[in-house]
């Protein structure tokens, strides 16, 4: 299994930029699939980001495109979520989750795709 931290929320003017972290340890971060979802109030958590083990691939949400990059340090076992332009409607507590399983670009959208979740960070987007 792989534990996850998530790091860098706080709260942000609207425009504003944040990075969020999240570490992993054990040796099979590599190996991993990575995402990030957001659950703002409310019983679901949305998909915002995913890149494959590699870095090769990434997926973004409609609402998160062009403002938000997803990338990760394999070396490091860190990804990361850069975010700017943030908006109000971006508030939410942000999760990093991992999977071993193959990439798939329908797939990286579902929660039920990732195996290993962090405790989550919050953003909050207001003046």
């Amino acid at each position: 299994q792989v534990q996850l931290v998530e790091s860098g929320g706080g709260l942000v003017q609207p425009g504003g930029s944040l990075r969020l972290s999240c570490a992993a340890s054990g040796r099979t971060f590599s190996s991993n699939n990575m995402g990030w979802f957001l659950q703002a109030p409310g019983p679901e958590r949305e998909f915002v980001a995913a890149i494959s083990r590699g870095g090769g691939f990434t997926n973004y949400a409609d609402s998160v495109k062009g403002r938000f990059t997803i990338s990760r340090d394999n070396a490091k076992n860190i990804v990361y979520l850069q975010m700017n332009s943030l908006k109000p409607e971006d508030t939410a507590v942000y999760y990093c989750a991992a999977t071993g399983g193959s990439w798939s670009g329908d797939g990286c959208k579902k929660q039920d795709t990732y195996a290993n979740w962090g405790q989550g960070t919050r953003v909050t987007v207001s003046s």
